[in-house]
């Protein structure tokens, strides 16, 4: 919105300009989950100037205490028109801060704790850049997960049914003013990727969840179902959202050597090492559901063990293969996260890890030279190779206590978050499942 003035007038004219009828203030609540409610035109100047009160308690997940007042904020930077809603009498979305009645921002608002931690970064000199591979199923309904297709890695129609659903959304993003790299069909049946291309983690953030939204909308109006969900379906690989990132420094890329074999600077090797050591204490942000720890297994592509490589196996990070000229596209790339992620603090967690490992002048981890899930228990256990917790509750585990967690997400998300998540592993733990019905009710 650069060049335009003032933001605001810039709104105002927008929205008088398309007919826009009706605005919805958009928030994520602590699990990820979008949030808003939606206003007329006429109560827009006002909510720009002095923001829009609301009941607070639904930042907070299913670990909701007291109803208290909050006021979510505009940030008229992020206006946009919704493309896949009626031209007439159009709808737009502009997504807010979140504060208190006084104006002091509310420590759990997932925006406030990824610009917190941005804050701490560009102290130290350095710009967070991230680019996802966000990934998703279209199934024919919601209520069993029937794909669409049998098509497989980068296959096209006949197989690919949903190339038009893709290029859909594709236009329907970049018409939003959100950059995007490459699309395709993935490796499972009915599993397709959408990569967005790299920018600043809070303007990445605000757009993983309008993607989102738009897939699912995109989708629907189409009569089919776009799931998220880490791991639908057994038998194929689940749904990954494999974050690349790198710190700049200026117009620089601090992760870039040309000496090292990698291509990457000391920075980037404590950068590394600070990833895959605090990498359980933060598993809990990036795979934060029951069903987030049943894609995490061997033989489907997904990380298992804390390692990494320059190759593609199913290391905890990769380094893609550097090539000559585009310095600036020297990153690394972390596999745990999984779309349904709140991108926020996943983003904060990881950037907090990561900027441990330059602070406190981490030792470089050596490349792995095989791939991990190949090597037995003691073998594994003599080169130091550390599993990933396996399960939600191994990941409640590891996170309690973590000096690092709480310092990247601020002590009341810290506390909210593992409230929430000790409140579904209980759920979970409680429940009876399909296959203890099918395994046991019939010979026990």
């Amino acid at each position: 919105m650069n060049g335009h003035g003032d933001p605001r007038d810039y709104v105002l004219r927008m929205a008088k300009d398309n007919d826009v009828r009706f605005i919805r203030l958009w928030f994520t609540d602590i699990l990820g989950s979008l949030k808003g409610f939606a206003i007329t035109i006429a109560e827009l100047e006002g909510a720009l100037d002095r923001g829009m009160a609301f009941d607070g308690s639904a930042v907070e997940g299913f670990a909701r205490v007291d109803e208290s007042d909050m006021v979510a904020m505009p940030d008229a930077a992020t206006f946009s028109i919704l493309p896949w809603r009626p031209r007439q009498n159009a709808v737009a979305r502009v997504f807010c801060d979140i504060t208190r009645p006084d104006g002091e921002p509310f420590e759990g608002d997932s925006r406030h704790v990824l610009k917190t931690a941005l804050k701490r970064a560009s102290d130290a000199g350095y710009t967070f850049m991230v680019g996802p591979e966000m990934e998703h199923f279209y199934f024919k309904s919601a209520q069993a997960p029937e794909p669409l297709d049998k098509g497989g890695y980068f296959d096209f129609t006949p197989l690919d049914t949903a190339t038009d659903l893709r290029r859909e959304t594709v236009l329907t993003l970049e018409e939003m003013g959100i950059p995007i790299e490459y699309s395709h069909h993935e490796a499972a049946h009915s599993q397709h990727e959408i990569d967005l291309r790299h920018t600043d983690a809070l303007t990445m953030a605000d757009s993983v969840m309008t993607y989102r939204q738009a897939v699912k909308d995109i989708a629907m109006r189409h009569g089919v179902y776009a799931t998220f969900m880490p791991k639908p379906l057994e038998d194929q690989n689940g749904n990954g959202m494999h974050v690349n990132q790198s710190l700049f420094r200026g117009d620089d890329n601090a992760f870039y050597a040309a000496a090292d074999p990698y291509r990457l600077s000391a920075e980037a090797h404590r950068y590394v090492a600070g990833l895959l050591r605090h990498a359980p204490e933060i598993a809990i942000v990036c795979a934060q559901w029951v069903n987030s720890y049943k894609r995490l297994v061997p033989g489907f592509e997904a990380p298992t063990y804390v390692s990494w490589a320059a190759v593609n196996r199913s290391d905890l990070v990769r380094v893609p293969a550097y090539r000559p000229g585009k310095e600036a596209s020297t990153r690394v790339e972390f596999r745990l996260p999984d779309p349904t992620c709140n991108p926020y603090l996943a983003f904060a967690a990881m950037l907090t890890a990561g900027l441990a490992g330059i602070e406190r002048a981490y030792d470089p981890v050596p490349a792995a030279a095989e791939d991990a899930a190949a090597l037995s228990d003691a073998e594994r256990a003599d080169r130091g190779v550390r599993q990933l917790p396996g399960s939600l509750y191994e990941a409640i585990q590891a996170a309690e206590g973590s000096a690092l967690l709480r310092r990247a997400l601020g002590d009341h998300t810290y506390d909210s978050l593992l409230r929430n998540k000790r409140i579904e592993w209980e759920r979970y733990r409680s429940a009876v499942t399909d296959y203890e019905l099918k395994r046991y009710l019939a010979i026990l």
